[in-house]
Protein backbone atom coordinates (compact mmCIF):
# COMPACT_ATOMS: atom_id res chain seq x y z
CA UNK A 1 0.00 0.00 0.00
CA UNK A 2 1.15 3.32 -0.88
CA UNK A 3 1.61 5.55 2.23
CA UNK A 4 -0.34 9.08 2.18
CA UNK A 5 1.35 12.47 2.89
CA UNK A 6 0.64 14.35 5.68
CA UNK A 7 -0.99 17.49 3.43
CA UNK A 8 -3.00 14.57 1.27
CA UNK A 9 -4.21 13.42 4.20
CA UNK A 10 -6.40 17.07 4.94
CA UNK A 11 -6.61 17.26 0.78
CA UNK A 12 -9.71 15.68 0.61
CA UNK A 13 -13.42 16.38 -0.73
CA UNK A 14 -13.91 17.34 3.26
CA UNK A 15 -12.31 20.67 4.67
CA UNK A 16 -10.67 19.70 7.78
CA UNK A 17 -7.87 21.64 9.61
CA UNK A 18 -4.41 20.21 8.81
CA UNK A 19 -2.34 20.42 12.39
CA UNK A 20 -0.60 23.88 11.52
CA UNK A 21 -4.18 25.35 10.97
CA UNK A 22 -4.57 25.34 7.61
CA UNK A 23 -7.42 24.69 5.06
CA UNK A 24 -6.27 23.40 2.34
CA UNK A 25 -9.47 23.52 0.20
CA UNK A 26 -9.78 27.05 1.13
CA UNK A 27 -6.37 27.83 -0.24
CA UNK A 28 -7.05 26.02 -3.27
CA UNK A 29 -10.10 28.30 -3.69
CA UNK A 30 -7.93 31.22 -3.19
CA UNK A 31 -5.75 30.35 -5.74
CA UNK A 32 -8.13 29.65 -8.76
CA UNK A 33 -9.29 33.70 -7.77
CA UNK A 34 -5.91 34.81 -8.11
CA UNK A 35 -5.54 33.21 -11.32
CA UNK A 36 -9.04 34.78 -12.42
CA UNK A 37 -9.73 38.14 -14.70
CA UNK A 38 -8.27 41.48 -12.51
CA UNK A 39 -11.15 43.32 -11.28
CA UNK A 40 -10.96 46.51 -9.70
CA UNK A 41 -13.01 48.52 -7.32
CA UNK A 42 -12.41 52.56 -6.58
CA UNK A 43 -14.31 54.17 -3.95
CA UNK A 44 -14.57 58.63 -4.55
CA UNK A 45 -16.78 61.59 -3.48
CA UNK A 46 -19.67 61.16 -6.07
CA UNK A 47 -19.80 56.95 -5.87
CA UNK A 48 -17.81 54.13 -6.57
CA UNK A 49 -16.66 52.37 -9.99
CA UNK A 50 -15.82 48.89 -10.58
CA UNK A 51 -13.97 47.90 -13.84
CA UNK A 52 -12.98 44.21 -15.37
CA UNK A 53 -10.85 43.07 -17.75
CA UNK A 54 -12.91 40.06 -19.48
CA UNK A 55 -9.71 38.48 -20.99
CA UNK A 56 -10.72 37.43 -24.31
CA UNK A 57 -8.89 34.59 -25.69
CA UNK A 58 -9.95 34.60 -29.06
CA UNK A 59 -11.53 36.49 -31.64
CA UNK A 60 -14.13 34.48 -32.13
CA UNK A 61 -15.48 34.77 -29.11
CA UNK A 62 -18.20 37.49 -28.61
CA UNK A 63 -16.65 39.69 -25.78
CA UNK A 64 -20.94 40.64 -24.77
CA UNK A 65 -21.31 37.05 -23.95
CA UNK A 66 -18.32 37.35 -21.23
CA UNK A 67 -20.73 39.30 -17.99
CA UNK A 68 -18.32 39.96 -15.04
CA UNK A 69 -20.19 42.51 -13.73
CA UNK A 70 -23.65 42.36 -12.09
CA UNK A 71 -26.42 44.75 -10.47
CA UNK A 72 -27.85 42.56 -7.45
CA UNK A 73 -30.44 45.69 -6.96
CA UNK A 74 -30.92 49.38 -8.31
CA UNK A 75 -28.25 50.67 -5.46
CA UNK A 76 -25.46 47.66 -5.67
CA UNK A 77 -23.38 46.17 -8.02
CA UNK A 78 -20.81 43.62 -7.97
CA UNK A 79 -17.41 43.00 -10.00
CA UNK A 80 -16.10 38.77 -9.73
CA UNK A 81 -13.18 36.98 -10.38
CA UNK A 82 -12.22 33.37 -10.75
CA UNK A 83 -14.75 30.56 -11.44
CA UNK A 84 -17.87 32.32 -13.37
CA UNK A 85 -20.31 29.73 -13.00
CA UNK A 86 -19.50 30.06 -8.77
CA UNK A 87 -20.23 33.66 -9.54
CA UNK A 88 -23.45 33.62 -10.84
CA UNK A 89 -24.79 31.49 -8.10
CA UNK A 90 -23.58 34.06 -5.93
CA UNK A 91 -25.06 36.47 -7.55
CA UNK A 92 -28.39 34.81 -8.03
CA UNK A 93 -28.15 34.06 -4.26
CA UNK A 94 -27.58 37.62 -3.48
CA UNK A 95 -30.40 38.97 -6.13
CA UNK A 96 -32.67 37.11 -3.30
CA UNK A 97 -31.83 38.38 -0.20
CA UNK A 98 -32.36 42.02 -1.69
CA UNK A 99 -35.57 41.41 -2.74
CA UNK A 100 -36.67 39.64 0.11
CA UNK A 101 -35.18 42.27 2.45
CA UNK A 102 -37.56 44.72 0.13
CA UNK A 103 -41.11 42.67 0.57
CA UNK A 104 -40.48 41.95 4.33
CA UNK A 105 -39.19 46.11 5.02
CA UNK A 106 -39.99 47.85 2.14
CA UNK A 107 -36.50 49.31 1.54
CA UNK A 108 -33.75 48.35 0.06
CA UNK A 109 -30.96 46.52 1.71
CA UNK A 110 -27.83 47.62 2.75
CA UNK A 111 -24.41 47.22 1.30
CA UNK A 112 -22.76 45.72 4.22
CA UNK A 113 -26.16 43.56 5.17
CA UNK A 114 -25.91 42.39 2.11
CA UNK A 115 -22.35 41.31 1.72
CA UNK A 116 -22.49 39.63 4.86
CA UNK A 117 -24.80 37.39 3.93
CA UNK A 118 -23.45 36.52 1.23
CA UNK A 119 -19.96 35.76 3.33
CA UNK A 120 -22.18 33.82 5.65
CA UNK A 121 -23.16 31.31 2.62
CA UNK A 122 -19.53 31.28 1.38
CA UNK A 123 -18.20 30.36 5.05
CA UNK A 124 -20.89 27.72 5.29
CA UNK A 125 -19.45 26.37 2.59
CA UNK A 126 -16.00 25.78 4.36
CA UNK A 127 -17.20 24.00 7.01
CA UNK A 128 -19.36 21.18 5.89
CA UNK A 129 -18.71 17.87 4.46
CA UNK A 130 -19.27 17.09 1.04
CA UNK A 131 -19.01 20.54 -0.10
CA UNK A 132 -16.24 23.00 -1.66
CA UNK A 133 -15.40 26.14 -1.31
CA UNK A 134 -16.62 29.11 -3.41
CA UNK A 135 -13.82 29.62 -6.25
CA UNK A 136 -14.62 33.25 -6.80
CA UNK A 137 -14.11 36.23 -5.02
CA UNK A 138 -16.81 39.55 -5.66
CA UNK A 139 -16.25 43.43 -5.19
CA UNK A 140 -19.65 44.25 -3.65
CA UNK A 141 -20.28 48.08 -4.42
CA UNK A 142 -23.33 50.41 -3.49
CA UNK A 143 -24.85 53.26 -1.71
CA UNK A 144 -25.76 53.47 1.87
CA UNK A 145 -29.67 54.53 2.79
CA UNK A 146 -27.55 57.96 4.23
CA UNK A 147 -26.28 58.49 0.29
CA UNK A 148 -22.43 57.24 1.77
CA UNK A 149 -20.97 54.78 -0.62
CA UNK A 150 -19.20 51.38 0.27
CA UNK A 151 -17.20 48.74 -1.34
CA UNK A 152 -16.53 45.22 0.09
CA UNK A 153 -14.22 42.01 -0.83
CA UNK A 154 -15.30 38.82 0.15
CA UNK A 155 -13.18 36.24 0.30
CA UNK A 156 -13.82 32.34 -0.16
CA UNK A 157 -13.17 31.41 3.24
CA UNK A 158 -16.41 34.29 3.50
CA UNK A 159 -13.98 37.00 5.05
CA UNK A 160 -15.17 40.62 4.36
CA UNK A 161 -13.09 43.62 4.33
CA UNK A 162 -13.90 47.33 3.32
CA UNK A 163 -11.72 48.84 1.03
CA UNK A 164 -11.60 52.34 -0.40
CA UNK A 165 -9.65 50.99 -3.59
CA UNK A 166 -8.61 47.20 -3.97
CA UNK A 167 -8.47 44.66 -6.56
CA UNK A 168 -8.91 41.09 -7.07
CA UNK A 169 -7.77 38.49 -9.60
CA UNK A 170 -4.24 37.64 -11.42
CA UNK A 171 -3.19 41.57 -11.36
CA UNK A 172 -3.78 42.46 -7.57
CA UNK A 173 -0.24 43.16 -6.72
CA UNK A 174 0.09 46.09 -9.82
CA UNK A 175 -3.43 47.28 -9.01
CA UNK A 176 -2.37 47.98 -5.26
CA UNK A 177 0.72 49.31 -5.90
CA UNK A 178 -1.28 52.17 -7.89
CA UNK A 179 -4.06 52.63 -5.71
CA UNK A 180 -1.31 53.22 -2.54
CA UNK A 181 0.72 56.09 -4.48
CA UNK A 182 -2.18 57.86 -6.64
CA UNK A 183 -5.64 57.17 -4.53
CA UNK A 184 -7.29 60.26 -3.42
CA UNK A 185 -11.07 59.94 -1.24
CA UNK A 186 -12.29 63.06 -2.90
CA UNK A 187 -11.91 62.09 -7.08
CA UNK A 188 -14.69 62.13 -9.21
CA UNK A 189 -16.85 59.72 -11.07
CA UNK A 190 -15.00 60.50 -14.07
CA UNK A 191 -11.10 60.33 -12.48
CA UNK A 192 -12.28 57.52 -10.40
CA UNK A 193 -12.45 55.27 -13.74
CA UNK A 194 -9.41 56.75 -15.15
CA UNK A 195 -7.94 55.68 -11.95
CA UNK A 196 -9.34 51.97 -12.26
CA UNK A 197 -7.97 52.09 -15.89
CA UNK A 198 -4.52 53.42 -15.03
CA UNK A 199 -4.18 50.39 -12.97
CA UNK A 200 -5.42 47.98 -15.01
CA UNK A 201 -3.17 49.21 -17.81
CA UNK A 202 0.03 48.30 -15.38
CA UNK A 203 -1.79 44.92 -14.12
CA UNK A 204 -2.39 43.86 -17.86
CA UNK A 205 0.88 45.38 -18.74
CA UNK A 206 -0.17 46.49 -22.17
CA UNK A 207 -2.80 48.67 -24.33
CA UNK A 208 -6.32 49.29 -22.64
CA UNK A 209 -8.74 47.46 -25.23
CA UNK A 210 -12.30 48.96 -24.51
CA UNK A 211 -13.73 45.83 -26.05
CA UNK A 212 -12.82 43.25 -23.57
CA UNK A 213 -13.56 45.87 -20.38
CA UNK A 214 -16.15 46.05 -18.30
CA UNK A 215 -17.39 48.98 -16.57
CA UNK A 216 -19.84 49.91 -14.10
CA UNK A 217 -20.71 52.68 -11.61
CA UNK A 218 -23.12 53.40 -8.58
CA UNK A 219 -23.67 57.18 -8.75
CA UNK A 220 -24.29 59.38 -5.40
CA UNK A 221 -26.47 62.08 -7.18
CA UNK A 222 -28.65 59.21 -9.21
CA UNK A 223 -28.75 56.63 -6.65
CA UNK A 224 -28.10 54.12 -9.10
CA UNK A 225 -26.10 51.65 -10.53
CA UNK A 226 -25.67 51.68 -14.41
CA UNK A 227 -23.26 49.89 -17.03
CA UNK A 228 -20.93 52.05 -19.30
CA UNK A 229 -22.16 52.59 -22.61
CA UNK A 230 -19.25 51.54 -25.90
CA UNK A 231 -19.36 54.63 -26.64
CA UNK A 232 -18.71 56.28 -22.91
CA UNK A 233 -16.26 53.53 -22.76
CA UNK A 234 -13.75 54.11 -25.20
CA UNK A 235 -13.56 58.14 -24.43
CA UNK A 236 -12.16 57.10 -21.14
CA UNK A 237 -10.00 54.37 -22.76
CA UNK A 238 -8.78 57.14 -25.05
CA UNK A 239 -8.21 59.47 -22.34
CA UNK A 240 -6.64 56.91 -20.35
CA UNK A 241 -4.32 55.84 -22.69
CA UNK A 242 -3.05 59.69 -23.47
CA UNK A 243 -2.31 59.93 -20.16
CA UNK A 244 0.20 57.23 -20.11
CA UNK A 245 3.96 57.84 -19.22
CA UNK A 246 5.88 59.12 -22.81
CA UNK A 247 8.26 55.70 -22.53
CA UNK A 248 5.26 53.46 -22.29
CA UNK A 249 3.88 55.23 -24.99
CA UNK A 250 7.26 54.73 -27.13
CA UNK A 251 7.70 51.35 -25.84
CA UNK A 252 3.99 50.36 -27.17
CA UNK A 253 4.97 51.95 -30.41
CA UNK A 254 8.10 49.65 -31.16
CA UNK A 255 6.40 46.95 -30.40
CA UNK A 256 3.64 47.62 -32.75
Amino acid sequence: MHSMSPQMAYDRAITVFSPDGRLFQVEYAREAVKRGTTAIGVRGKEGVVLIVDKRISSRLLVASSVEKIFQIDEHIGVATSGLVADARNLVDRARVDAQVNRMWYDEPIGVETLAKKVCDHKQAYTQYGAVRPFGTALLIAGLNSNESSSLFETDPSGALLEYRATGIGAGRPALMEVFEEKYDENLSIDETVLLGLEALSKAIEGNLNAEVIEVGAIEVKTGKFRRFGAEELNSFVSIAMERQPSEKKSEDKQEK
